[in-house]
């Protein structure tokens, strides 16, 4: 996927770091977290870049087909973000009432997060929770590949999203939306 934890592994291919180990690293840009899933599921890739919530998913066999799965290491900790809406964003700054914020929309809101069993739909409702918003009830979850997250908050589709960089800051950059959490913040690390 197009994110920049994929970095160690463009590295490693490039500077052929598999051969010591009697390995060659073919990688495949993949459009979505499903199509990653379904592709180790049918052996047509044999290891992925991948987000820890889908590797359990598949484990146990939630929002998809089961399969046995295992994380061999961690390509990152924390580096994802919320990014809303520039309206939201500022309404939100200004009020610090996410909840009003959102129910001053004429209809009802709409998230974005990469995977149903993803790290970021729980980093999103969590923090939605924490500011009195409830995450399955006050919002309309929707799943979006990232590289179509920011072009889908451009449009008016969106009004927010939780992914990793470099989303966010495309976002930004594009005058899309605002960053408004890093998951550093919403779930600090040890």
């Amino acid at each position: 996927m197009a994110l920049s934890d994929a970095a160690p592994l463009a590295v490693a291919k490039i500077l052929e770091f598999g051969h010591s180990h009697g390995l060659t690293l073919e990688l495949c840009r993949q459009p979505s977290w499903a199509a990653v899933r379904d592709k180790l599921l049918s052996g047509e890739i044999d290891a992925a870049h991948a987000l820890y919530g889908l590797v359990y998913g598949v484990q146990l066999g939630i929002g998809g087909p089961q399969g046995d799965m295992a994380v061999l290491m961690a390509l990152n900790r924390n580096g994802q973000a919320i990014t809303l809406s520039n309206r939201l964003a500022v309404a939100f700054n200004e009020s610090g009432n996410l909840k009003e914020v959102l129910a001053s929309l004429d209809r009802p809101p709409v998230f974005a997060q990469t995977f149903p069993t993803g790290t970021h739909v729980m980093w999103s409702y969590y923090w939605l929770a924490a500011l009195g918003v409830h995450p399955l009830r006050d919002i309309r979850s929707i799943v979006i590949p990232p590289p179509q997250m920011v072009d889908a908050l451009a449009k008016g589709q969106l009004d927010g999203f939780c992914v990793g960089e470099p989303w966010n800051a495309v976002a930004e950059a594009r005058h899309a939306g605002r960053t408004v959490a890093v998951t550093s913040e919403i779930w600090p690390p040890p």
